[in-house]
């Protein structure tokens, strides 16, 4: 965190700052700091003294990572082109900081309306919550890093600067040795990275990670590993126990095939990276995989870092418990920098057509849940038609799409909350998607629902929409909330019970949007389960 500051700005509310196409990186993130420290805003960048410039070269993810990176990873901005007389602009809403950032050459700036002006700090410091990882622990020495491990970072950290660094120059680039009283020490990051087994044994046990192998979904396991080993050695061990009992379906699309994983390994290794990058160290405990024949559970010691949660996790900038450990990732290639790890792993679900990620949250502990019960061939089909017709969903867009295709016909206020958006923020989008024929709208106000246009169900080969959908388009009245799971439960009172393809069938859902359905009924233990596996399970209304 920064400093503590005390200042009075005349700041207006919705500060606009307005600057030309080649503008510097670092002078953008020095407005961006500026706003930041004031009240927030917007940069538009494109705009110059002798009008709009065209913008559209410049692409917003890389303005999202140079911001984040100038600015040492505390401050995330929203970044998109907006068309302005003629042209693409780009847009930059900068957030209101909890606390004064400084720049990279540690000034401290804020935007007073009409200039960047400088700011006086306050004598004394707040509390900061030190770093675990860049701490040197007793006794340690260069002798506790492996060679072999030292090599493989080596290996990974050919671009850039560091491949032509000495060894040890290489170790403290990456912030993985110190100097301590003139003799250079490994921080507890560069034992984690490349310490040998004693060393990991010795001072951080607690690294290990776990591998349980279930044949079913009881919690009986047929197979475990234990691993305790260099964080890069442990995740390729991982990916091997994971992939080797993984398999893939493949997915026709005109001349090309694409497969689709049971648990896709980009997905999984970002969230086991993600799992070890930001556990707390500090907590004995150690990190459990658990691997489902329909999902994968990854438990995580140490709740979300502060202000995060399942709720925002997508929307919230993002944070991390153990700032050199994750930078030393990051220059390695392992993890992203600029908080997009879930949004890479719920885009690459979703295009998948697959339900997204699953966080669950205790007071020191995180599960992340990958499930499994199945995929949307029919999406997956949509997707790869529209990225060929150069019509590029967003993730916002995937999200939408996902939770239509799975429930029929949702109230916007249940779209924005999958959205993890203000429900004031999401017409907007909607409005896009609906002049793009992907949804169609029905109803006012509080009643606003959104389900799938005819063209995307007839793309997506949905089977037919459920009545309420045909009746909300016909006459603009929504459907009666929780009918899904009315109309399943009564499927499940039959004498025979009913199927996921049952469910399927009569409401007009995918395979996870009757998956869905049901779950939640066996959940809410009106239902019980007979069989298993996805062709084999069949569901009964319990007699109470």
């Amino acid at each position: 965190m920064g400093a503590s500051f005390d200042f009075s700005l005349p700041v207006a509310k919705a500060a606009v700052v307005r600057l030309g196409v080649d503008i510097s990186p670092e002078v953008l993130a020095r407005y961006a700091v500026g706003l930041a420290n004031a009240r927030g805003g917007t940069i538009l960048v494109g705009v110059g003294p002798d009008g709009p410039q065209d913008a559209s070269d410049i692409h917003p993810l890389q303005v999202t990572h140079a911001i984040f990176e100038l600015t040492s990873g505390k401050l995330s901005v929203n970044v998109r082109h907006e068309p302005l007389g003629g042209v693409r602009v780009l847009s930059v809403h900068v957030p209101q900081a909890p606390y004064l950032l400084a720049t990279l050459e540690g000034e401290v700036v804020a935007w007073d309306g009409a200039h960047l002006v400088p700011v006086s700090a306050l004598p004394h410091e707040p509390l900061v919550q030190p770093d675990f990882t860049e701490s040197v622990p007793p006794h340690a020495s260069l002798a506790d890093l492996d060679p072999f491990e030292v090599a493989r970072l080596r290996s990974m950290g050919r671009k850039g600067n560091l491949a032509s660094l000495a060894d040890l120059d290489f170790l403290r680039e990456l912030g993985l040795i110190r100097d301590v009283n003139g003799e250079a020490k490994p921080t507890v990051a560069g034992i984690l990275m490349a310490g040998t087994s004693d060393a990991l044994k010795a001072y951080v046990p607690q690294a290990e990670v776990c591998y349980y192998h279930h044949a079913t979904s009881d919690v009986e396991f047929q197979f475990r590993e234990d691993l305790l080993r260099p964080l890069p050695a442990l995740l390729l061990r991982l990916s091997e126990l994971v992939q080797a009992r993984n398999a893939f379906t493949p997915v026709q699309v005109g001349l090309f095939r694409i497969e689709v994983w049971d648990y896709d390994e980009a997905v999984y290794r970002e969230a086991i990276l993600n799992a070890l990058a930001h556990r707390d160290y500090t907590l004995r405990d150690v990190v459990h995989v658990h691997h489902f024949p329909d999902r994968l559970e990854i438990m995580n010691p140490g709740g979300f870092p502060g202000g995060i949660t399942s709720e925002n996790i997508l929307r919230h900038a993002p944070k991390r418990r153990n700032p050199l450990l994750a930078e030393s990732l990051a220059r390695l290639g392992f993890v992203e920098r600029a908080g997009v790890g879930v949004d890479k792993m719920y885009s690459l679900m979703l295009r998948h057509g697959k339900e997204p990620p699953e966080f669950t949250t205790y007071e020191d502990a995180v599960t992340l849940t990958l499930h499994n019960p199945g995929f949307d061939a029919e999406f997956v089909r949509f997707v790869a038609r529209k990225q060929e017709e150069m019509q590029t969903l967003s993730l916002d867009m995937l999200i939408v799409l996902s939770v239509l295709g799975r429930e029929g016909d949702v109230p916007r206020a249940a779209l924005a909350r999958a959205l993890q958006l203000p429900e004031e923020r999401t017409p907007r989008l909607l409005a896009m998607m609906e002049e793009r024929g992907l949804v169609v709208k029905s109803g006012r106000g509080a009643n606003t629902t959104y389900a799938l246009s005819s063209d995307a169900r007839g793309a997506l080969r949905r089977s037919a929409p459920s009545a309420a959908v045909e009746r909300a388009e016909r006459t603009g009245r929504p459907r009666r909330a929780g009918s899904s799971r009315e109309a399943a439960l009564a499927l499940a009172s039959r004498p025979e019970g009913a199927s996921n393809g049952d469910v399927r069938r009569e409401l007009g859902l995918s395979t996870q949007g009757a998956w869905r359905v049901l779950r939640a009924l066996l959940d809410a233990g009106v239902v019980e389960r007979r069989g298993r596996g996805p062709k084999n399970a069949r569901y009964f209304r319990r007699v109470s």
